[in-house]
């Protein structure tokens, strides 16, 4: 009898497990759920239950990339600030998009945000930079709750 019990409760264990999805939002988010993701989803990953594997980043890093995400604004003629602004994500580990400003949505987009259109310029969360400062940076991502050393992979 106790066999009985223990071979049905491997059973029930087995069948408990859940299926696990990944996916990106239309925002660029990355989800991790246990409901099949919307019909616009992409990058779409079953896990079979299975933890995840990280990004190789550091919680405080992955934490503050959800809440306070950083955008990075440049154009084809801004060498040398855009890569110095670059460089300096690259440094910290900081997950970042970058947005080419090219069309006349984009400059608008850029205007409303900042007054004028002027790159580099960086979002991080709600605040941003116009203009490329280190200083000005590093407050910035610090006050979002990024490390100030940089961990995990580059």
């Amino acid at each position: 009898m106790q066999r009985l019990l223990v071979l049905c409760l491997a059973l029930c264990c087995g069948l408990a497990q859940a299926q696990t999805y990944r996916w990106t939002d239309a925002n660029g988010r990355t989800v991790v759920s246990d409901t099949p993701p919307p019909g616009q989803a992409r990058n779409v990953a079953k896990a079979g239950g299975k933890a995840q594997p990280d990004d190789g980043l550091p919680f405080a890093t992955r934490l503050a990339a959800e809440k306070h995400p950083v955008l990075l604004y440049t154009a084809a003629e801004c060498v040398a600030e855009c890569q110095q602004a670059r460089e300096l994500l690259k440094t910290r580990n900081i997950p970042y998009s970058e947005k080419m400003v090219k069309t006349p949505e984009e400059f608008d987009e850029l205007k409303r945000l900042i007054g004028d259109v002027f790159v580099p310029t960086m979002k991080v969360g709600r605040e941003f930079h116009r203009g490329f400062s280190r200083t000005a940076y590093d407050n910035l991502l610090d006050l979002a709750g990024y490390p100030k050393a940089a961990g995990g992979k580059p």
